[in-house]
């Protein structure tokens, strides 16, 4: 269900689709990923809520933006989206990254509802690993630091590796970007929903970011990773029902 459409912003197309009838949610997509992540979730929400999905810039079938995104750039496209719709009353729904920028746009924007999957939010100062000292001494020794490019596409993360040049210079602008004042300023309330095996967001930040969120609760899936929501999705989706 759903037709794509396109919308310029910011002299790029952005993709989305939106179908289904009721009160208006967004479904925000996590990195390297598209609408059709979050399209399983609208398929099963359809019948009582109206569904915007968006292929965030650079992801999907939406153009890489010309210069590197901030989150704040990537929530000024949310922000564009739902004013041009005329959307009211709107909910969030975001994964990992897609959180990030739900995170922000709640803070700065009238929000009914916010869930969150697996969303990063705090940073957190940890010992560097291997890879990353590898590449610091590449930046200083002579005749070495030529070879940081090589060496960041074939030892950085998985992300980081299959993403184009201006994405990943997107990724690190964002993976560096703390989000916990933004966070302390939601006022709506939250729903975070977390497995407890997520490797990339663990189960302890989701607490803490309960913490910082005013009116927030936290549900955690047993045996479940990082798609958390995928994994348990009959279940996730009697809780946003029940929720928004």
């Amino acid at each position: 269900m759903g037709v794509s459409m396109k919308i310029n912003i910011k002299d790029r197309d952005v993709n989305y689709i939106q179908y289904g009838k009721g009160k208006d949610i967004v479904l925000l997509h996590g990195w390297g990923q598209n609408i059709k992540m979050m399209k399983f979730l609208g398929d099963r929400l359809m019948d009582e809520y109206r569904l915007t999905i968006i292929d965030l810039p650079g992801f999907g079938q939406s153009e890489e933006p010309k210069e590197a995104y901030s989150i704040e750039d990537y929530c000024e496209v949310v922000e564009t989206i739902v004013h041009e719709l005329k959307l009211r009353h709107v909910s969030l729904v975001g994964h990992s990254f897609g959180g990030r920028i739900a995170i922000m746009y709640a803070s700065r924007n009238p929000v009914e509802k916010l869930i969150l999957f697996g969303s990063p939010c705090i940073k957190k100062e940890e010992k560097p690993n291997l890879k990353v000292q590898t590449l610091k001494v590449l930046k200083r020794v002579p005749g070495l630091n030529k070879m940081e490019n090589f060496a960041k596409r074939h030892i950085g993360s998985r992300d980081y590796r299959q993403a184009s040049e201006m994405m990943r210079q997107v990724l690190v602008k964002t993976v560096n970007t703390d989000l916990s004042d933004c966070a302390k300023k939601i006022e709506c309330p939250t729903l975070l929903i977390w497995g407890d095996n997520d490797l990339e967001e663990p189960v302890e930040n989701a607490r803490d970011l309960e913490k910082i969120i005013k009116d927030a609760a936290l549900i955690v899936f047993p045996n479940s990773s990082h798609y958390a929501y995928l994994e348990n999705i009959d279940q996730v989706v009697k809780i946003i029902k029940n929720f928004v």
